[in-house]
């Protein structure tokens, strides 16, 4: 006790030495040079420490996430008034109306599990939204983390050389049965072409043409020159969204295109 008493006083003397208000940069540096003292209040006071220690947490964290939604917010606003702009090239398989006001460019891995969630979500505003969008499915597999990814890619867009609606069935039986993906392989690509009619033959032949390989190449660069680093990404009218939100997020984007059209 004599010995913390010492402490304390040898530090409040320098305080006192500092002035009646000492920086903060003078407080940090009496307590760097006598560390016990600091040590000693943690340990008589271990609950009052951490549950300091946890508010202070929490506060960063609110006041991150409030940093991040603000730069989310103006980013988008940006991009109302300067859309991005994606290549979608004649032929290229979609979804909805081919005419429609709005279009989604969805950034997507056939492995990844938010990217199901994502198809879900598509799904949901085709159907709460007829002839009002298209939905352009773009590849960006993710080889490091998802072994079978490029393959179901390759399969994607060669169904979709033979028929546009075959290749839709085709994702959404891939999606469906994702989580068996990772077992099966190569064969469940196999049985969901078989299933959707496509021609096997012509398939194995397209896998590895130019027309699928450049597709699926120029889909990658175009996801990184827009930042999508992860998947899944999206493209409304050229306003992004980097995640599987919910469809209420969206829609909100969607309104905002239809009603300024």
């Amino acid at each position: 006790m004599k010995r913390m008493f010492a402490l304390f006083s040898f530090v409040f003397a320098g305080l006192l030495a500092l002035g009646c208000a000492p920086t903060a940069s003078q407080m940090q540096k009496v307590l760097e040079d006598n560390p016990e003292v600091l040590f000693s209040v943690i340990e008589k006071h271990p609950d009052k420490f951490f549950a300091t220690v946890q508010k202070a947490q929490g506060q960063m964290r609110a006041g991150e996430e409030e940093r991040m939604m603000k730069e989310e917010v103006d980013k988008r606003e940006a991009e109302f008034q300067s859309p991005k702009v994606p290549e979608i090239a004649e032929g290229r398989a979609f979804e909805g109306e081919k005419n429609a006001p709005v279009t989604i460019v969805e950034y997507s891995d056939f492995e990844c599990p938010f990217c199901r969630k994502g198809h879900m979500t598509m799904d949901q505003l085709l159907r709460d939204y007829q002839g009002k969008i298209k939905v352009v499915f773009k590849n960006l597999p993710i080889e490091r983390i998802h072994p079978n990814a490029l393959i179901a890619a390759k399969y994607y867009e060669a169904v979709a050389l033979q028929d546009m609606k075959k290749a839709a069935e085709f994702k959404k039986l891939v999606f469906e049965k994702q989580r068996e993906f990772s077992d099966s392989g190569e064969s469940l690509l196999k049985d969901a072409a078989k299933k959707v009619g496509a021609n096997l033959a012509k398939l194995q032949k397209d896998l590895n043409s130019g027309e699928v390989t450049k597709r699926i190449d120029s889909d990658r660069a175009e996801a990184e020159k827009f930042e999508f680093s992860g998947t899944p990404g999206y493209l409304i009218n050229g306003v992004s969204l980097r995640g599987a939100y919910p469809v209420e997020e969206f829609k909100k984007i969607i309104d905002r295109h239809l009603t300024a059209k």
